[in-house]
């Protein structure tokens, strides 16, 4: 296995970005490069890159609230978005298909609560599909229930970490 770093983001990182979240994620999930861009330039410091020697292998973006509303669909574009916020919301956490099923989920998710927990955020938040509410209980976190987000036209279910 190639040697790993996890660092803040930076632009010239959009369009792999942009590549990882629409190979991983189905049609309307992915977030549009648009999207992206502007996650890196409002709030680089709740995107976290993972890469090898290669290239850019998966990353999590996010944004800080005070308030946190799931389903609103205007904050994945950063719009209620406060850096000073003690709550995060996750938007994305994604690994190139070609890299999944090698614990690299875990040392992202690891690496980013320590992050938030050094920058004195409070709590965490996502949505997930049904398939992984396991896989975020692993990290602490708890099932709050189903959403009301159709986002991409799915179901989705809410979970929170205190931190």
């Amino acid at each position: 296995m190639s040697e790993l770093t996890i660092r803040s983001v930076k632009e010239s990182d959009l369009d792999r970005c942009f590549e990882i979240e629409n190979a991983a994620y189905a049609g309307e999930e992915a977030a549009t490069k648009e999207k992206i861009l502007k996650r890196i330039k409002t709030y680089p410091e709740g995107f976290l890159i993972l890469e090898n020697k290669i290239e850019i292998i998966g990353f999590v973006n996010s944004g800080a609230t005070h308030k946190v509303e799931l389903s609103d669909e205007e904050f994945k574009e950063l719009i209620g978005h406060d850096p000073q916020g003690k709550h995060i919301v996750i938007m994305s956490v994604v690994i190139h298909p070609k890299y999944q099923g090698k614990s690299f989920t875990s040392l992202l998710m690891e690496s980013f609560i320590t992050k938030m927990k050094l920058i004195d955020k409070a709590e965490l938040y996502l949505i997930c599909q049904t398939e992984l509410v396991s896989l975020y209980a692993k990290y602490g976190f708890i099932h709050l229930g189903e959403s009301n987000s159709d986002h991409g036209g799915l179901s989705w279910h809410e979970m929170s970490l205190v931190l």
